[in-house]
């Protein structure tokens, strides 16, 4: 793999640890992000050369648009990973309004951000990719997701679009979907609501035995993902959505195909409002 410069959100934990792991492992040069240096020292001390780590909370607007500028002005960025973002469990009455507010600005507003910061460097540069960690979650949704969905629906219709906006200058978009994987990001980093006696013994309280290891845990292997994802950047044709996880790829289909199947019904009452 010809030697490229990786600009990555969230490198301490989950995905973005093993992407990063990875890319240094095999002579790739990363600038990554973390909340907290003391989680990556490990790293700083192996690959001094090949990693360049800032301190950045996706949700500081100012910072995160100074670190793009930055960033692109000492450097050829080839491929930009948003990465950034947590999981949110309750049911939407059992979320708060800080709640809310932390996982849009995090997972769907600081990404649209590191994007939309992003494009004019790769544009005048002629050449990019933009990698946007999903989840599979942004097309199936389960009850007692209701917020992580909002994010992921949000931030895969705004990659849609950008994916057309910005491929006459050559920049690529792929965005990844993964199943359940064995990250943090569900046994330690997911934040759960207050919850509330209503809804007990529903399948909205249903995740609190996803996120109990004695259950069993996840299939997905994040080592295998993050190889996954970095072999898309060599191909000629990378996918716009990329689903990782056999699990996570069955219940899309099943759930793009029953949406086909409703929307199929409609097509009387779709004609019945066209101006004859």
């Amino acid at each position: 793999m010809m030697t490229r410069t990786w600009l990555i959100t969230g490198i301490s934990s989950g995905f973005g640890r093993c992407l990063t792991e990875q890319l240094l492992a095999s002579g790739q040069n990363v600038i990554g992000t973390v909340r907290r240096l003391d989680a990556v020292e490990d790293l700083q001390k192996e690959y001094r050369k090949k990693l360049d780590v800032h301190v950045l909370d996706v949700r500081d607007r100012e910072a995160l648009r100074a670190l793009i500028d930055t960033s692109f002005g000492g450097h050829k960025i080839d491929v930009l990973i948003s990465n950034a973002g947590y999981g949110l469990f309750g049911a939407a009455e059992e979320v708060s309004d800080s709640d809310v507010d932390a996982v849009l600005a995090t997972n769907l507003v600081g990404s649209i951000d590191l994007i939309r910061f992003a494009i004019p460097h790769f544009r005048k540069q002629g050449f990019g990719r933009i990698i946007q960690i999903s989840s599979y979650g942004g097309q199936v949704a389960y009850p007692g997701n209701s917020l992580y969905h909002a994010s992921k629906f949000g931030i895969e219709g705004f990659c849609e679009s950008v994916a057309q906006e910005v491929a006459p200058f050559g920049i690529g978009m792929t965005i990844v979907e993964p199943g359940g994987a064995r990250t943090d990001f569900r046994y330690r980093s997911a934040h759960v609501a207050q919850l509330t006696k209503a809804y007990e013994g529903t399948p909205t309280h249903a995740f609190l035995k996803m996120l109990d290891k004695n259950n069993g845990l996840a299939v997905g292997d994040p080592n295998k993902m993050a190889a996954r994802i970095i072999e898309t950047v060599n191909m000629p044709q990378a996918p716009l959505r990329l689903v990782l996880g056999s699990q996570a790829l069955a219940a899309t289909i099943e759930t793009l195909e029953n949406r086909l199947k409703d929307f199929r019904t409609q097509t009387e009452v779709a004609r019945s409002t066209d101006i004859e």
